[in-house]
């Protein structure tokens, strides 16, 4: 620190910020105390190419919260085999969902859509004491670097938000490892904290079931099955206690009460399994094939594990899970969208904040 003797200056400020304080004139800027949120979601390639798609299926594959095995036999089968050909396919699935005006993954897209509206939100209730922002786990904006651009704006206080409204180890716990890494490296850590699932709060349950009837009141006919499908994970994660398949389960039956449906007319799936270990299930796409041959020609499918399309959703189910269901004598086929940044959802998102902001703000 500077020496006391130096001159005292009146304000410590940031271009277009500014607090009154006292310290020596050499002292560097200090921005005004903030409050920061922000949402955290899974990630995107920066582009689609091989070689784009090779960085993010890395840092994707690489994580252990995502892939457990045996980092010795992992990497090599990684690096030299699934990384040799992966990329490819990924890179055809995410050009068939990219969006093109703007260069970059809907799932970006939309994350950024949700900050802003967040940002209106929290922004007509404090003021500029807080700073909404967004990252991603895997590619950018990257945690470290939102993290660090807060802290640099004055915010002392940090709310994490991850955009997963069921716990999971490869989705929750690894997006708040990254926040944790980040302080790790900070002289001057924030104060820090994470939002739990949310998958039982009421105001994203109605955002959700409000989202199914409007699906419901378009369609015709109405489905007669609607299939609420989650990203698997092994059954394994189940046994060592994630709650992720509990939590997956209670979003169905709390949504089925909000919907009134019958036990007949809505089920759990679990889509998008990776590697040769048993998951969770039933899997998605055989069960709608399934319930097709079982005569129920019309279904919905709606994803409560998203907060936002992507390619697991605009791609996996409106293209592979409807052709299965299709082409095992299904009729119509309803794609319930994510909840995005619909201003239901951005409300359930603002009620949450606000709850675990209790306090600092």
């Amino acid at each position: 620190m500077a020496s006391t003797s130096h001159s005292v200056v009146s304000e410590l400020v940031q271009p277009g910020e500014g607090r009154l304080g006292h310290a020596p004139g050499d002292h560097p800027p200090v921005p005004r105390s903030r409050v920061g949120v922000v949402l955290a979601n899974l990630g995107t390639p920066d582009a689609t190419d091989y070689w784009a798609m090779r960085r993010y299926l890395n840092e994707f594959l690489s994580d252990r919260r995502v892939v457990d095995y045996s980092r010795w036999l992992w990497q090599p089968l990684l690096q030299l085999v699934i990384l040799s050909r992966r990329p490819f396919a990924s890179g055809r699935a995410y050009r068939s969902i990219w969006n093109q005006a703007l260069d970059e993954s809907p799932l970006l897209t939309i994350t950024r859509e949700q900050t802003e509206k967040l940002a209106v939100r929290l922004e007509a209730a404090f003021g500029d004491r807080v700073v909404v922002d967004f990252c991603m786990r895997y590619g950018n904006p990257s945690t470290e670097s939102v993290l660090r651009r807060l802290q640099a704006r004055g915010c002392e206080r940090i709310l994490f938000f991850p955009l997963y409204p069921q716990y999971g180890s490869p989705t929750t716990a690894t997006a708040c490892d990254q926040a944790f890494r980040t302080l790790m490296a900070l002289k001057w850590q924030p104060a820090i904290r994470t939002v739990p699932a949310y998958f039982a709060h009421p105001d994203y349950l109605e955002a959700l079931a409000a989202s199914v009837r409007e699906a419901y009141d378009a369609a015709t006919p109405r489905p007669e099955v609607l299939v609420a499908s989650y990203h698997g994970v092994p059954k394994r994660y189940l046994e060592e206690g994630d709650p992720y398949y509990c939590h997956c389960r209670e979003t169905t039956r709390l949504l089925q009460e909000r919907l009134g449906l019958d036990d007949e007319a809505i089920e759990t799936t679990f889509q998008s399994k990776f590697g040769p270990e048993e998951w969770v299930g039933p899997a998605t796409v055989e069960r709608v094939a399934e319930l097709a041959r079982q005569g129920r020609k019309h279904i919905a499918v709606v994803s409560p594990a998203f907060a936002a399309d992507c390619v697991e959703t605009l791609e996996e189910i409106q293209q592979e899970i409807r052709d299965a269901f299709l082409e095992a004598g299904g009729e119509t086929f309803t794609y319930v969208p994510c909840l995005n940044a619909r201003e239901d959802h951005v409300a359930a998102l603002e009620a949450i904040a606000r709850h675990e902001l209790a306090g600092w703000l």
